[in-house]
């Protein structure tokens, strides 16, 4: 025992909130490696989300719904502005554009599956479309990315919807990675790339710099797919009510706003921990550029980043969103970050629910991987039936909550049925603080 100990008691080491555990770690890391960090999945830091809101159920001044002998509806249709076809989905729920190549066939196969059986869509990614998908997929989306990997007319005619990607809510302003460990025969022939070589996509199209540009992209879409196809428009969250504002002077009939607990395959961890705002905080902006343009409803807008529960889906249409994607969710519903492989996890150097080294196609579940063996582990039949089961159970916790606001629709959901928990909370969604009147900043 030391002379400080003898008078003033053990005082024991403390560690700084700055450099904590994980921030000693990485500069550990980088001074080892000389490189950047890159992983799979959204933000891991907790950020306001759907958790600090709370619906106001009916009690004497409002008259609940019963049960599940009063019809709560729940479909969606969406791209009524201009496209002949828009698009009807059973369910306010679709699925994410995740690519053929950061996943496996089997896991998009299983992705069709799921979403067929429950009503809605899903979307290919960058790389192209691939047969397993559209088989299997009853609404598909397809991605027009910057990068052009795998794009075919013949594909954007096939397709039920076209999605122009300028972002996503992991690295807004960032282009996507592909690793040349997952560039296999199949990858590289869809995206005409060299086997085994680093694919980096571009974070910017090649052939429009803004909204007059994009007008005219959109025009040119319209007249390839003959007027049939509705129009989505995808960007990460960031300056949300400008954002939205020029996606609708260009003619989007929609917008998808994807939030940064939104994953990714893979990019720099710095990007997806330090560039763009929580979904939270971007709805309420974005509906209000809706309503300021009289395009409320008419421009439908789909919201994405960190959706997990039929609550979230509820909230988010509350806030005044037509639909929520899902990405991550879907995946663990297939099986991403399965238990039953805890002991192949560990041996990655992680384990089941952290495993988000998809850039290395080494999962042990065959979801975000090309090896063969791997992929092969993952039933798509099986994998799909538990996605379907997933999205019923969000369709039916979203019409509880409905219900018990006296709401016979989903869409009826409103901001008033809602109050925060928190003063960031409030501030962001314009809604009172839980228990006042008090709307932070207003």
């Amino acid at each position: 025992m030391n002379t400080i100990e003898k008078t003033w008691g053990y005082i024991p080491p403390r560690p700084s909130a700055t450099f904590d555990e994980h921030a000693i770690a990485e500069i550990r890391r980088a001074a080892a490696t000389g490189i950047y960090d890159i992983r799979g999945g959204g933000t891991k830091r907790k950020v306001p989300h759907f958790d600090d809101l709370l619906f106001l159920g009916a009690s004497m001044s409002r008259y609940p719904l019963e049960g599940y002998r009063e019809r709560c509806e729940t479909s969606v249709v969406l791209g009524t502005r201009f496209a002949k076809k828009p698009i009807e989905l059973a369910i306010p729920v679709t699925i994410a554009g995740m690519s053929f190549g950061a996943l496996s066939a089997q896991a998009k196969e299983a992705l069709g599956r799921g979403a067929s059986l429950a009503g809605t869509s899903t979307t290919t990614g960058d790389g192209g479309m691939t047969p397993e998908e559209r088989g299997q997929s009853k609404t598909l989306v397809y991605q027009y990315l910057p990068s052009r990997y795998g794009m075919s007319p013949d594909d954007l005619r096939k397709a039920d919807a076209i999605e122009i990607v300028v972002g996503q809510g992991a690295k807004p302003g960032g282009g996507g990675m592909l690793l040349g460990q997952k560039i296999s025969d199949r990858v590289a022939k869809m995206r005409s790339l060299p086997k085994g070589i680093d694919q980096r996509s571009a974070c910017r199209h090649p052939d429009w710099t803004g909204a007059d540009d994009l007008e005219i992209k959109i025009l040119e879409l319209r007249e390839l797919t003959g007027w049939e196809k509705p129009i989505y428009l995808k960007m990460g969250a960031s300056r949300p009510y400008y954002d939205v504002a020029l996606a609708v002077k260009a003619g989007a009939d929609v917008v998808v706003l994807d939030g940064m607990q939104g994953g990714t395959a893979a990019t720099q961890d710095v990007f997806i921990e330090h560039v763009g705002i929580p979904i939270l905080a971007a709805i309420r902006s974005a509906v209000k550029s809706l309503q300021d343009l009289g395009m409320h409803r008419k421009v439908q807008l789909i919201v994405s980043g960190g959706i997990r529960s039929g609550a979230d889906v509820a909230k988010a249409l509350a806030l005044g969103a037509d639909a929520v994607a899902i990405g991550t969710a879907a995946l663990i519903a297939l099986g991403d970050n399965d238990p039953r492989y805890e002991d192949e996890y560990r041996a990655l150097g992680t384990t089941a629910g952290c495993y988000d080294d998809w850039h290395e196609g080494t999962d042990p579940a065959g979801i975000t991987t090309q090896d063969p063996a791997l992929s092969k582990r993952l039933d798509p039949v099986l994998a799909g039936r538990r996605l379907a089961n997933y999205l019923r159970v969000l369709t039916l916790e979203a019409q509880t909550i409905a219900r018990a606001c006296g709401k016979s629709r989903l869409h009826n959901l409103e901001p008033e049925e809602l109050v925060a928990l928190t003063v960031e909370a409030a501030a962001m969604t314009r809604l009172p603080l839980a228990g006042t009147d008090w709307i932070p900043g207003y």
